[in-house]
């Protein structure tokens, strides 16, 4: 029997998705272990220039097709802009103020924005009875986890609000990359992308003056080599390639798992708050993915993406 549980028999799909599960969930510990050394504007800014400066040196040397006209570059920068800029920097900035678990819990959000926001666009998937009642899982499931915060007062709404916003950019930055794909390789494609997001962060951190604020310690370069590499090359290249084969909307619901990880990697590292409701929500979260990712009423067959290389 071939494995579909994410409406896809591509073995590869799979893997990226289990990835982007681990790696993206660990990867809030890192920025919190960091963010104390490094502001988080110039943080992710240095973190996506670097990697966007690597992509594009590989995909040179690799002879890779790169973006063919303007209009290429426009689609591949638009998209950092949602994902790296917007999503990864609201991210980055929200850690100032909320757990890594909680940031993580809130980003499931990005699953209910996604399908929202495709199903009302032309051609987009639609999801059906039981794919709603997974979303709604889903979200009950978040709203358990946060609850203990909300109700000791412990949440910053700062930090709540940029969690949230980050989930909005990443569910529009997702349906803009699959509907304006670029004719060129997905090396290409993220190297453009972090350029782009990166390039802005780091004007954003500049004009905040976080540049004084900047001290250079072991930990801080720990964290910031782990994002780029594993966060960034290795998670996000997954991700890029598995929206070439699997509806948006469930491409995205690996922020279900990411706050089991975080909450995991928090509690052990970090002396995290460690609560029945957290258990109790990784039940109802869990739930929901099963439901979202066993139903969908496409309204095409096939993702309309370019088919790219991704380094074997």
């Amino acid at each position: 029997m071939k494995l579909k549980f994410l409406g896809t028999t591509d073995p590869l799909a799979y893997l990226c998705y289990f990835i982007m599960c681990i790696v993206w969930g660990s990867t809030y510990l890192a920025i919190k272990l960091g963010i104390d050394d490094l502001p988080p504007a110039l943080f992710a800014g240095i973190r996506f220039t670097t990697v966007g400066i690597i992509m594009f040196i590989y995909a040179r040397l690799k002879g890779l097709k790169m973006p063919a006209n303007f209009q290429d570059f426009k689609r591949s920068a638009i998209t950092g802009l949602f994902l790296l800029t917007g999503a990864a920097g609201f991210v980055f900035w929200s850690q100032q103020y909320i757990a890594t678990s909680l940031t993580a819990i809130i980003l499931a959000t990005s699953v209910l924005f996604t399908a929202l926001i495709d199903s009302f666009l032309p051609g987009g998937n639609r999801v059906g009875k039981r794919g709603w009642l997974g979303l709604i899982c889903g979200f009950l499931g978040v709203a358990i986890l946060f609850s203990p915060e909300l109700e000791f007062g412990n949440t910053s709404l700062p930090g709540l609000f940029g969690a949230l916003s980050s989930s909005l950019c990443w569910a529009v930055g997702s349906l803009y990359s699959v509907r304006r794909p670029p004719s060129c390789s997905t090396i290409s494609n993220i190297a453009v992308q972090s350029l782009a997001g990166g390039v802005a962060l780091l004007v954003l951190g500049l004009l905040a003056g976080e540049l004084v604020s900047v001290k250079i310690t072991p930990i801080g370069m720990a964290a910031l080599l782990y994002l780029i590499i594993f966060g960034s090359i290795i998670a996000y290249s997954a991700y890029i390639y598995i929206l070439k084969v699997v509806p948006p909307y469930k491409a995205v619901t690996y922020t279900y798992i990411n706050p089991i990880v975080a909450i995991i990697l928090g509690f052990l590292v970090l002396n995290e708050s460690l609560h029945i409701e957290m258990a109790i929500g990784a039940v109802v979260i869990i739930g929901g993915v099963i439901l979202v990712q066993s139903d969908i009423i496409p309204v095409h067959d096939d993702i309309n993406v370019q088919e790219t290389d991704i380094p074997s």
